[in-house]
Order: C-alpha cells, then structure tokens, then sequence
C-alpha cells in the first residue's frame, strides 16, 4: 500500500540505497553536523571561554545573522526555496529580504542537510491518498487535543487500510491487533469503534493508565456502566463496623454498649471512614482486609454477620497447557475485557511491561470475543475465565507513540513469535533509544568537551539498541584509529597504526538523539520566542551558578576524562561533595551529582529575576528532587540581589539571539539523525529473509501551530517466513534466530530503561 517507494525520499534521490550512502557518509564525514548534533550544550553557552558561538560558527555566518530576524533565520534554514540563490557567474544577487544574501558556505550546508531529510508531505505523492478532514465521532474523540485527534485519526485509517491489504493480498487475514504502550488508549478506542471495529489487544505496564481507558470507555458509552450492589450487612461485617441487634430488656429499654465494645468501635472508626466504595480500601485496612476477603467467608442472617474461616485460595501454578508459567508470564495479566456496545469491536487490556520483542505472555492472554453473545458480555466480561481462546492468532503490533527502544521490540516480535504477521508503529522519544555499540574507539574531530561521560557511562552495548541494522554496526568510519593508550612513541615501545582495527559504526550520543525529538518545522514567532527565552534563562542561570561558586567551570575533555560528568551531557560539576562522596559533585561509587531543577509554573518565566527566584526556591526547598543539599545552595545564592539578577540580563542580552540562532541550526540539523534511525530500522526490516512489506510513509501532516504532529514517519513491515511457519515450535524459531543474528542478546541488556545513556 502507499507510495512505491520503500522510504520517503527528497526530491534529489530515486534510489533508496543512493539515498542510504550519501546519508551515512553525510554523518560520519560533516563535522559541522557533528557538532551540532551532539557537540553542543545549551548549559555551556555562557560558561566557556572562548564561547561556543563564536568557536563554532564562521565570521561570515556570524555577521549575518546579527543583520537578521530570527523568523528569517528559520524560514531560510526550512522553508525558504534555495534555488533563488542559484546565478550564473556574470549574474549576482541584490539582496534577500531587504538585506544581504545569505554566505555561500551557509547556503551549501543548508542545502546539504535538506537533502538527507525524508520527505514529509502528506499524503504521500503517487499514493492515491487524499486530505480528508478527522472522521473521529465526538464521543469516540474524548479527551483528545487537536493534535491527538489528527494522529488517531489518520494513523487508523493507515492501519485499516494495510490490514485490508494483508487480507486481499491472500494472506491470512488480521485477526487482532496488538497496541504496544496503549497509554489512555485513544488509538485501541477508535480502532475497536465503528466504522473499524477492529479487536485490540491493549498492552499497558501502569494500571492506571489501564483504570483511566476503562473510564473513558463508560464515558464514552462503548461500555456500559457496571452497576455496583453491596451487601451492607457484609460491608459492616467486612470493617468491623457490625451493628448488634438491638435487644429490649425487660423494663423496656435498649442497653448502651458495653465498655469494651464501645472501645473497639472508637478504635476502628478512623478520620476519613466513608462506607462505601471498594471493600479493600476501607478505612485504610487494604492489607487486613484483603487477607480477611481471602481466607474467610461471611454469612449474614436476620440477627447480623459473622466472619466464617475457611480454606485459603489456592492460586493456579500451571497454565492451560500444564507448563508451568515463567516470571514474565505470571507477571501479565488481563485486567479487562471490553466488547463495545457500538459494532463488534473488542478492547482487552493486558498489564504487562515489554522488555523485548517476546511477546508469548501477551499472545496467550488473548481472548476470543466472537464467542461471546451479544445478550452476554456483562456477564462474560466479568468472568474472563469463561471467555474461550481463539484457536488461532494472527495480530499486527501497531503503536501510536513508540517511545525509545519499543520501535526495536516491535519489529523483532515478528521473528520471536509466529502469531505476529505484521507492525505498523511510529517512533518518537529517541532520547530513550539505548546504544548496541558502546564507546567509540576513536575521537571525531570536534568540540567533546562536554561529553567525556560517555566514555565512562555508556558500557551499556544493550543489544536492543541503535542501530539495529548491521550495514549501520559496521559502516567504516573515516577518521584514523587512535593509538591505545598504553602506546607510546618512546623508543622500545613502538606501535603499528597499521595493525589497528579502523573505526567502525554510527553512534549517536544522547545529545543528538535529544535534538531529533525537536520539531523546527512547527516553530512560529510566539512559541519560538517562548522557549528561545526559556533557554536563555537556564544558560544564564548557569552563569550565575558558576560566579557564585555553586558549579565549576567547563572542564576540557582531556582534564574530564576519566571523572564523572553531569548526566545531561555538560562538563560543570557541583562544588558540594555528597555523603561519602569521593570529592565534589562525586557520589560514592563515582557518579556525578545533577543539579536538577526540573519544571517551573508558567509565572517563573515571566521575567529573569521570577525565573531565577522559582529555580533557587526549588532548589533550596528539603522536598526538592534534586540531589544537592539544600544548605549548601543557600549558602552560596544567599545575598543575591534582583539588581544582581536584572544585571546579568542586562549584560547577556545582545546573547540571547546567538543562543536563539544556535539552537535553531542544532535542531534543523538533527532532521539528519531522524533520518539516520529511521534509516537503520527500516535496513534492519530488510535484512529479514523474504520480507513482503518494508516500507517507511508519512503519516501526519506537519504543520505550524501544532494543528499537525511532529512525527514523521510510521514504519510498515510484514514477514512471509514468519507468516507461513505458525507451525512452528517457539524452540525453532529462537534457533533460527540465534544462528543468523548472534549479537543480539536476548533478554540481557538493561530493560528497554535507557535515561542517561549514550554514546560519542
């Protein structure tokens, strides 16, 4: 389905492996782009001498863009047509825009990365596709932003459209589909929903996410409300709230409770005690409680109730099959099923926390909803037990929002599991993405003063990680090998370059990956002048962090090497040393201690000195997130005046537009490293034997305003061999794997959790 090409490819290609070259040999051999993306940290700006703007950036760049706007700035980097500044010898240009024309050497860098970008119009051309406004009912739409409803909207006609033709292709049809992190489950929703009607198998690690959907799904009315019946007697009974009957005496009036019982009561009537909801979290005795529901019974007649003992639960230890369940199995579980009132749509959620592309757990929790009556499915759904299993399964992993390394879960579960036939995700948070790599062995010619971390912090070599594609693990790197560090020159002790392996594979570091997640195409004046000054406040603030003495100055890779750095990717540390620190910023096992303010009211950000005010209090609040003692940050910010403050501003001002024009070429500028992922996931799809469908299409349409998404692209892939071999033990297909690809290993690495883990 979609365009005939695999990727969506710029105007300047019509070969995705011409486009495949240039771009990896783009990456690795630009040292600009490499210093843009990942060589630069915005904590750094004001702190280094010489400062990095003018290190970086050429004099002609510079003088340029001190005589422009930086609108003009943005529109030049990502909207403006080049070919304007294309003359002949005896031709030359006026101006641009009521102002000189742009250098050359920018021109040419711009040109140079908006040819290794994929192309982002929607609909794809030659796809048959047109715009169509969003079909989603209002009530199916609930709690969805415009944004959201334009993703779910065209992302559910996509995957539509594709398992129909899965379907008219011959091959056996879609049977479920499988949505990995289905958060609130916007998507699973309207899939399950007329017109689609789809069954979705919802997989979500946090129950209240799960508890969150169910809700919507009453609210929505796909469900209806389940009605909730108490027992009073055996609620009373439950809590210890019993009510005595009443009992006359023989002078006619009723005896006041004795001491004792009136104590015991006192005691269990807690602030706070309502009567009604969940009888396992009343009054605080969830613990009490459950183990009383577990092991006792309670029979209720005229005169009261009494707590009767009876014989503990026994839980099952084997499944259906007799196996006995693993770890991963016993911890996923079905918490729900939901047959939608509207159509024949199905939505189970299954708890379950995706660790790999190993999806077994999950499979054998699926139920098969056709068998449920219409007349039937409170009944049913309360029950699960009773809802049979399907005798085939044949899903398709979709996923709306494939945070970090979920994407390589996803298109690996084909191979793991014969019931996956196909995956439709789209990728974002490439910041979480681990590394498969590890440390470089070689040092790329640019500004790595703030990165010597790596080195010491990303031994990881997840083999979940980037790249997954073997093309990208072992692209030859043109940069010399460096000599080992116990070789020397000295006499006696001479090394043969030669003899050294040459540097091999792409790494992104987290910087860079961090910069791919921004969106420069969505940028208009209002919402960049917002966070162009949010920048400039925290990169000022770090200047007053180093004249008061709270951090130290940027260190040198050559002085960092071998120290702990800040886990952001910056050079300064804390002049605090912890608790049994080794000395400051250092914890005890050598780790760098953040100074970590973390997220601000909108009024912090009115002006510099509330900005400055918020951050400090946040700082020196005993409640605050950050590591560094509280004391300390007082000690060294006390007697800071907002004069000081409104000083500071006054003196960085003509800098916030050299920090406004850096950011914005960071973040064109990682449009490549989007490229780069999105490249090595779709070579990886190729590698497979016989793949049917491996395709990379816009889904979203990229416009200002945040009226469209910024994601760019939804990976499409579907495997023949995996398809026709359901017969296949789940012995034999881990073999085949193990013997074709012998670096992944599977179920090591740390999880799928990636914070603060990168590679130079």
């Amino acid at each position: 389905m979609g365009p005939e090409t695999p990727l969506p490819l710029p105007v300047e290609f019509d070969n995705p492996n011409d486009f495949v070259e240039s771009l990896l040999n783009f990456t690795t051999s630009s040292w600009l782009l490499q210093t843009l993306c990942g060589g630069v940290h915005i904590l750094d700006f004001y702190t280094r001498s010489p400062d990095l703007y003018s290190t970086i950036l050429p004099q002609s760049w510079r003088d340029w863009f001190k005589e422009r706007d930086i609108m003009d700035i943005l529109d030049l980097l990502m909207r403006e047509d080049l070919g304007q500044f294309e003359t002949r010898e005896d031709e030359s240009l006026d101006g641009w825009r009521d102002g000189l024309v742009p250098p050359e050497d920018l021109l040419k860098y711009i040109k140079d990365v908006r040819k290794h970008l994929l192309a982002r119009d929607f609909p794809p051309p030659n796809s048959g596709l047109k715009p169509q406004k969003a079909a989603i009912p209002r009530h199916i739409a609930l709690g969805m932003k415009v944004k959201k409803v334009h993703e779910v909207d065209n992302f559910s006609r996509y995957v539509d459209r594709l398992t129909a033709d899965i379907s008219a292709s011959g091959k056996k049809p879609i049977t479920h589909l499988v949505d990995f992190g289905s958060g609130q489950n916007y998507l699973g929703r309207a899939l399950a929903a007329p017109p689609y009607s789809q069954h979705i198998v919802a997989v979500e690690s946090k129950q209240h996410n799960i508890e969150g959907a169910k809700n919507m799904d009453v609210l929505a009315k796909l469900v209806p409300k389940p009605l909730v019946m108490r027992n009073k007697k055996e609620f009373r009974a439950r809590t210890g709230k019993v009510k005595k009957s009443k009992k006359i005496s023989v002078n006619g009036t009723t005896p006041a409770l004795d001491e004792t019982t009136a104590n015991q009561h006192e005691a269990n009537a807690k602030p706070g005690d309502t009567t009604s909801g969940d009888l396992s979290n009343v009054n605080g005795h969830q613990e009490e409680n459950s183990s009383l529901q577990s092991n006792h019974a309670v029979q209720c007649d005229d005169d009261g109730c009494t707590i009767v003992s009876q014989p503990p639960k026994q839980e099952p230890s084997t499944l259906q099959n007799g196996a006995i369940p693993t770890a991963k199995e016993q911890n996923t579980t079905t918490t729900n099923l939901q047959i939608y009132s509207e159509g024949h749509g199905s939505v189970q959620y299954v708890e379950h926390v995706i660790k790999d592309g190993d999806l077994t757990p999950v499979i054998n929790q699926v139920l098969d909803t056709s068998q449920v009556s219409d007349t039937n499915n409170l009944e049913a759904t309360s029950d699960l037990n009773a809802v049979p299993k399907p005798a085939d399964v044949n899903a398709m992993v979709i996923s709306l929002h494939s945070c970090g390394n979920l994407v390589h879960h996803g298109l690996r579960s084909m191979l793991l599991n014969p019931h996956i036939a196909a995956v439709a995700m789209v990728g974002c948070c490439y910041n979480l993405v681990t590394e498969r790599l590890g440390p470089p062995t070689y040092k790329l010619p640019t500004l790595r003063p703030n990165h010597p971390r790596l080195e010491a912090t990303a031994n990881a070599f997840d083999p979940h990680g980037f790249p997954m594609s073997e093309k990208l693990a072992n692209y030859p790197l043109p940069h010399a090998p460096l000599t080992p560090l116990n070789g020397s020159a000295s006499a006696g002790n001479d090394v043969d370059i030669t003899a050294i392996e040459p540097p091999k594979g792409v790494r992104l570091n987290i910087t860079a990956r961090m910069m791919a997640v921004q969106a420069p195409f969505n940028w208009g004046r209002a919402d960049s002048d917002l966070f162009f000054t949010r920048h400039f406040y925290r990169a000022l603030l770090q200047r007053i962090f180093l004249d008061r003495g709270v951090v130290s100055a940027p260190q040198d890779s050559s002085l960092a090497n071998g120290s702990a750095v800040s886990a952001n990717g910056h050079t300064s540390q804390v002049n605090w040393t912890p608790p049994n620190g080794r000395g400051p910023g250092l914890s005890s096992d050598g780790t760098s201690t953040p100074l970590t303010i973390g997220t601000l009211r909108k009024f912090a950000y009115s002006d510099f000195v509330s900005y400055v005010r918020a951050a400090v209090g946040k700082l020196e609040s005993p409640n605050s997130f950050c590591e560094v003692d509280p004391q300390f940050i007082r000690d060294k910010m006390g007697g800071l005046s907002d004069d000081d403050i409104r000083d500071y501003e006054a003196r960085y001002a003509d800098k916030k537009k050299e920090l406004s024009v850096m950011w914005a070429l960071m973040a064109f500028s990682a449009g490549v490293v989007e490229s780069v992922v999105v490249v090595d996931r779709w070579l990886w799809l190729v590698s497979l034997d016989h793949p049917d469908i491996c395709k990379s299409v816009p889904l979203f349409t990229h416009a200002r305003a945040n009226l469209g998404s910024p994601k760019l692209a939804g990976l499409e892939g579907s495997r023949r061999r995996i398809v026709n071999r359901v017969e296949w033990s789940e012995e034999d297909v881990r073999e085949e794997i193990a013997v074709r690809d012998r670096w992944v290993g599977w179920g090591g690495g740390n999880e799928g959790k990636a914070v603060g883990v990168g590679v130079d």
